[in-house]
């Protein structure tokens, strides 16, 4: 993990999440808009059939008036049908695609996307005639985009104005984000030089004067230290972890190395790690994230575990995957399914900060190691990982 927030990805996922806030809000009155276009749009149909209905009327009567003329040539439109029917609905002429219903109202009525409009005439003057029909097709698409364009509208302008204000609201907290990025990187660098000093001082005194209980525990919280600050080492340099290259790694001999490191500290509890290593394990892996799964293991094993027990660990080759196991007869588990989690600690007395297993749980994660946890609070737990073999 890039202790440095990326700002653009959390601008651009924050702007999405208010536009679909702002979005879904105004539905609501972008809805009452649309429905309200749609009255209108039926109300222009309205009109628009009852003048082409009165204009065949008003050609009818002058076809009635003239003396000049023996045939009459029916009106036709372009976007509109109609017909003369009698009082049976049958038709006396008729550009209608279907023949009528008889129930049908008179005046403005909808069928599906039909629009019709029927005149009753009170007296069999035109033709025979009882009715007029004149029927269009509905025209929806002017209503749809009208609503496409003003959602459109809604959305760009929302996620604009959200990525502009965020933006401002943002740029305080990178300014702090990028100092204690900056701090972090120095204090760890400042960190790492004593800690060294200290560990080798320690060295040179066991071997010039002897090892005795003062320090061995000096040469133990070292080592705890170190652990501590290999992890927030390997949370600064995580991004580049990914473009690492694997090795065929000697799984057997870095495990074993790792037992020898932690000897110290589980002396000082007076905890024996016993352990069913196969020897000639080999295993394409990075080595430093192999390291964080082993290390962070072993060192919770110890610090859980309860005083004169004992830890076991285990690397078996199995037919389809490699399995490295830990197990520990200390406290147990109270919950988890929050063990894995960044910060979490079941313990505050046992130190630390919570961030060990989640770099352990992200590892496993991108490596698709599966990760099998037993736990039984008071008697021990025992955490099991199994690297693929295909």
């Amino acid at each position: 993990m890039n202790l440095q927030i990326d700002e653009n990805k959390f601008l651009k996922h924050y702007a999405v999440l208010y536009t679909a806030i702002i979005t879904l809000i105004l539905l609501l009155p972008l809805f009452v808009y649309t429905k309200h276009l749609y009255t209108l749009q039926d109300v222009k149909s309205e009109i628009e059939l009852k003048n082409i209905a009165y204009d065949i009327i008003s050609e009818i009567e002058k076809f009635g008036f003239s003396n000049m003329v023996d045939t009459f040539i029916y009106p036709r439109y372009k976007n509109y049908k109609s017909g003369l029917f009698d009082t049976n609905k049958n038709p006396v002429f008729s550009l209608l695609d279907t023949k009528p219903k008889l129930n049908m109202q008179l005046g403005y009525s909808k069928q599906g996307l039909k629009r019709i409009y029927t005149i009753e005439f009170p007296h069999l003057r035109y033709f025979n005639a009882r009715y007029l029909i004149v029927e269009s097709d509905f025209d929806y698409m002017p209503i749809l985009k009208d609503f496409l364009i003003v959602l459109f509208s809604i959305i760009v302008i929302s996620f604009l104005l959200s990525f502009i204000i965020l933006k401002s609201f943002a740029k305080p907290f990178s300014r702090i984000n990028k100092a204690l990025d900056g701090f972090i990187k120095d204090s760890m660098h400042e960190i790492n030089t004593p800690l060294s000093i200290i560990n080798i001082n320690v060295d040179i005194f066991s071997e010039k004067f002897g090892i005795n209980k003062y320090l061995s525990r000096i040469k133990s919280a070292s080592k705890m230290l170190s652990t501590i600050y290999n992890d927030m080492d390997y949370l600064v340099k995580e991004q580049n972890m990914f473009y690492r290259q694997k090795e065929n790694i000697d799984f057997s001999n870095i495990l074993m190395k790792s037992i020898d490191y932690f000897q110290d500290i589980a002396e000082l509890k007076a905890i024996k790690i016993e352990y069913e290593i196969q020897s000639d394990i080999h295993y394409p892996f990075v080595q430093a994230k192999l390291q964080k799964i082993i290390d962070n293991n072993l060192s919770n094993a110890i610090k859980y575990s309860k005083e004169e027990s004992k830890v076991i660990i285990r690397l078996l080759k199995k037919e389809e995957y490699i399995l490295l196991e830990f197990e520990d007869f200390g406290i147990g588990i109270k919950s988890p399914e929050k063990i894995f989690s960044r910060f979490y600690r079941e313990n505050h007395t046992k130190g630390g900060f919570g961030i060990g297993l989640n770099i352990v749980n992200r590892i496993t994660q991108e490596e698709n190691i599966k990760v099998e946890l037993k736990s039984e609070y008071g008697h021990g737990s025992i955490f099991s990982y199994k690297f693929p073999l295909n």
